[in-house]
């Protein structure tokens, strides 16, 4: 998220510079060499640009934002983490106003720096949460940069935007670990890799996602996920009583009234 987000950045022409901050000396190293930053910096260093995007797990957002209460009450401070009540809440009351709660819905399964993607941000989704709550200018400018990069900009609450996520985005990732780690179990690699076409390739790619970040999302939006788990398991076990049954014509309407999300989707 961070390496795409700083491709994007430099395309800007108000922007005059992007640098790094990763306490991974590779991640450094490979920032630089792909050409993602025009330079590392210090962690006291960050606090002097205008603009400070926090694209690192939800827990770190936390305890990042603790050890910046000292920035310019000019700077805009945006995370990108794709949970946002638990964050909003922790932010010290010193930089609420500096501070932007943005969930831009993009991404791979991929992370570190060579998983940055040119135009990943484009035309895609970025919700902005309690906006009312951050600074005019940092509101603004929050606003100018998303607009900028193409993106479709929604407003919510970020209670409301983390059960939201927890059905679109986080019940879907542990759906595919659970996938993944079923398959594992009962069938040995040569049969994986001769039998796993396209759907179950499509099912399990969430599975590749850092294990570090979405154990961290799943502790930070455990209520929602868990609602979300268990409507689910309601469903799937609707479905295998139909089957246990026979009854056929019930297991038709489920199937087609399952297609219909993708009248929304297409």
């Amino acid at each position: 998220m961070g390496g795409s987000l700083a491709l994007s950045l430099k395309k800007l022409n108000f922007i005059d510079s992007v640098v790094g901050s990763d306490h991974n000396k590779q991640h450094q190293k490979d920032a630089l060499e792909l050409g993602l930053v025009d330079k590392i910096v210090e962690f006291e260093d960050v606090k002097k640009c205008d603009v400070i995007f926090l694209a690192i797990p939800v827990n770190g957002v936390i305890s990042t934002l603790k050890n910046l209460t000292d920035v310019s009450d000019d700077t805009t401070i945006i995370d990108l983490g794709s949970t946002k009540e638990i964050i909003v809440s922790s932010v010290p009351t010193e930089i609420r106003k500096n501070f932007v709660a943005a969930h831009p819905m993009t991404g791979t399964e991929n992370f570190g720096p060579h998983a940055a993607l040119e135009g990943l941000y484009d035309d895609k989704v970025v919700v902005l949460c309690d906006l009312e709550e951050s600074g005019e200018h940092q509101s603004a400018t929050a606003k100018k940069i998303f607009k900028s990069l193409g993106m479709k900009k929604y407003f919510m609450k970020s209670f409301e935007h983390d059960r939201h996520a927890a059905f679109i985005s986080h019940m879907p990732h542990a759906i595919s670990y659970s996938l993944a780690n079923t398959v594992m179990n009962q069938e040995n690699k040569k049969n994986i890799l001769a039998l796993a076409a396209g759907g179950f390739r499509s099912m399990s790619r969430l599975a590749k996602s850092s294990p570090n970040m979405w154990e961290d999302i799943f502790r930070q939006n455990k209520t929602n996920i868990l609602e979300a788990i268990e409507l689910f398991e309601k469903e799937l076990t609707s479905l295998k009583q139909n089957i246990i049954d026979d009854e056929w014509e019930k297991v038709h309407k489920n199937m087609a009234d399952g297609s219909r999300l993708h009248d929304i989707l297409d």
